[in-house]
């Protein structure tokens, strides 16, 4: 059931999703039909995008209301086979109000190389995000995805599912979507880094300084630890001048 004062929320974020689909598509993060979408509308309905819709195309009405079950409350089409995905995050963490799965390019493919991008290594990510993990590989589309998710997404914000893309969620879906750009970013940097030599990892009193500056920020959402250990060696701090 509609909450009274919803219709212009709801209005509001049936055009930021239609923004966000399309700054996706723009941005190469979603080819085709690829990816899906969602917003927490109050404690009983999910807005959603469709199944089979072209998201860069995507109007208005395409989008689709769902209970908390994926039961289609309103729209003509269907929810996103993802559905199940979407909804145990909102099971497992009552402060996300937007759901994003998409699949930026080499984000995935460091996933499908086999490569983590858990370490230490760039600043931003480390405040954002602590780091990145990538899940184990869960078939599209089956309850395995949101099996992955329960196990992951209480201590994390954005995660790269194994061969699958990537999950993003937020206070909104514009934070959602931003915290999708920096871990693509966070990709393209870390592949430019091994293609030039090897990712040098933050000695572990800058990532403490890190997590310290976030904890003073009060910035929302989870963060998941980065890894300093493993084979790529931890950038040297510059001597101070005169020492020997």
């Amino acid at each position: 059931m509609k909450q009274e004062g919803s219709s212009a929320e709801e209005s509001r974020a049936r055009q930021d999703v239609l923004t966000v689909c399309r700054l996706m598509h723009e941005k190469n993060f979603i080819a085709a039909t690829d990816g899906n979408v969602s917003v927490r509308l109050d404690d009983d309905r999910v807005l959603a995008t469709p199944a089979g819709v072209h998201k860069g195309l995507m109007k208005a009405e395409d989008l689709i209301v769902t209970d908390r079950q994926g039961r289609t409350l309103e729209g003509r089409g269907s929810p996103t086979s993802e559905m199940p995905l979407h909804l145990a995050v909102y099971e497992v963490r009552p402060d996300v109000r937007a759901v994003i799965h998409a699949h930026p390019p080499v984000a995935t493919a460091f996933s499908i190389a086999g490569v983590p991008l858990d370490q230490c290594v760039i600043p931003e990510v480390v405040f954002i995000f602590g780091s990145i993990p990538t899940t184990e590989y869960a078939t599209p589309s089956t309850p395995e995805g949101a099996a992955v998710i329960r196990r992951y997404i209480p201590k994390c914000d954005a995660l790269i599912l194994a061969r699958h893309g990537t999950v993003t969620v937020g206070e909104d879906v514009m934070q959602a979507y931003c915290k999708l750009e920096t871990l693509e970013h966070a990709a393209r940097i870390t592949l430019a880094a091994r293609q030039l030599g090897r990712v040098q990892t933050l000695p572990p009193e800058e990532v403490k300084k890190l997590v310290q500056a976030r904890k003073r920020s009060g910035l929302p959402g989870r963060v998941y630890p980065c890894r300093a250990d493993g084979p790529d060696t931890p950038i040297k701090k510059p001597r101070a001048r005169g020492a020997k």
